[in-house]
């Protein structure tokens, strides 16, 4: 029996949420960074890489979708049951401390959007605490991906402000359509650091267990696919107009930056006050999003994965470790940048140097589970899905490598 399109939409609307939440929550504060970094230093240059990005995103998302979907459990909970403690732990361990510092980095990321505006961190920061705290730990799960669904419509601040930047779309074109890649150290870093925020471990734990909590079946699966889809497309075209408005107006001039709210003040003389405005309000949209869901996938991740009670939904007494946990984060995320004169630059390098050496190792496990026919039956992996997961995996092990080496030595071979 076909259902009429207006109920086949409004289905969608009860699903839509996880996948665009996690997709859109990868475009924070270091993703800002990276993609203005990217614009900055080499113009439309390196725009090719993310329509493969954006190929090996939809991919990977939809595998933790469809696993959250067909077994009713988080990522944690299965490596758990399928790899042992041990592996578990680990995992949980190098989770943790990579999700620390990338939610320092979220807070920083609130802080310079609204010192833009001439607010004070120590004022922000404190206010935006409390905001999160109270949204996570009184709100239920569907009122607080409602929330998250709103704040993710002002991520397309970032795409007027890239129009508004004057770019010179034949060259958009080309660069998009035509692969160029340059043999040295910054170009390749930043094509790791690009791979490795839109493509990021947590967001892989912050998915299925959204799926699962939000009760999801496998009559709805089709509708979660196009849910994985949609988000993973409207990220990745955000991230396009993040490099273009800095590639446009920044990589001409040769100005140089290093954090994404310098970004917003350079392109204020060139592109107008609107434009940075603009910016600056993306950059304070996907830092909060990046705030409240970074330590929310950590706190999912470890308590399935040692069975304790978690979910948005339950009350602080009925899963006190879930919303401990997630306190304890947010309030290290906070304070660690109300610390005055702190340089946050080492804070970044070290989350996406632990996030680099986490993620393929977590494909790996992923890749194994979605094609166990005990767990998914007839909705394991597809050869075309395999094949861009598989190939996913070799490219970021190789990738790992070099930004370990790079990191340790300052220089690759």
């Amino acid at each position: 029996m076909r259902l009429p399109k207006f109920k086949k939409f409004w289905l969608f609307l009860i699903v839509l949420g996880p996948g665009l939440i996690a997709a859109l929550a990868g475009n924070d504060a270091g993703g800002t960074a990276t993609y203005s970094i990217v614009g900055a230093h080499y113009g439309y240059h390196m725009l090719w890489m993310l329509i493969l990005v954006g190929v090996a995103l939809v991919v990977i998302q939809e595998m933790c979708a469809r696993m959250g979907v067909v077994t009713g459990k988080g990522l944690s909970d299965l490596i758990r049951e399928e790899f042992g403690v041990r592996w578990t732990f680990f995992a949980m361990l190098i989770l943790l401390i990579a999700n620390i510092a990338v939610t320092i980095s979220e807070f920083a990321g609130i802080a310079a959007s609204l010192e833009i505006f001439g607010i004070t961190r120590y004022f922000s920061v404190p206010v935006m605490l409390m905001l999160i705290w109270v949204l996570m730990t009184r709100g239920t799960y569907k009122g607080v991906e409602r929330i998250f669904i709103a704040v993710c419509f002002i991520y397309f601040a970032y795409i007027f402000s890239g129009f508004m930047a004057r770019p010179d779309w034949g060259m958009v074109l080309k660069s998009t359509v035509v692969p160029s890649f340059r043999f040295d150290q910054d170009y390749i870093l930043l094509s790791i650091a690009m791979i490795g925020t839109t493509i990021a471990p947590w967001m892989q734990f912050y998915l299925q267990s959204s799926v699962v909590e939000k009760g999801i079946k496998i009559k709805q699966y089709n509708y979660q696919r196009w849910d994985v889809i949609l988000g993973s497309i409207i990220a990745v075209i955000i991230a396009f107009f993040i490099v273009i408005a800095c590639a446009a107006v920044l990589y001409p001039r040769g100005i140089i930056i290093h954090e994404a709210e310098e970004a917003a003040v350079a392109l204020k003389p060139f592109a107008g006050n609107f434009a940075a405005t603009l910016f600056a309000l993306g950059l304070f949209a996907s830092s909060t999003l990046g705030a409240s869901i970074l330590p929310l996938s950590s706190s999912y991740a470890i308590c399935e994965a040692f069975g304790w009670e978690n979910g948005i939904s339950k009350k602080f007494n009925e899963a006190p470790i879930f919303f401990g946990l997630y306190t304890l984060l947010i309030l290290i995320g906070a304070g660690v940048v109300l610390i005055p004169n702190l340089n946050l630059v080492n804070v970044m390098v070290f989350s996406q140097t632990t996030n680099g050496i986490l993620f393929p190792f977590l494909l790996i496990f992923m890749l194994l589970l979605v094609n166990n026919k005990r767990l998914m039956g007839s909705y394991v992996n597809s050869r075309f899905n395999n094949a861009v997961a598989w190939t996913t995996a070799g490219v970021l092990i190789f990738l790992t490598i070099l930004l370990l080496f790079a990191t340790v030595t300052g220089r690759l071979g």
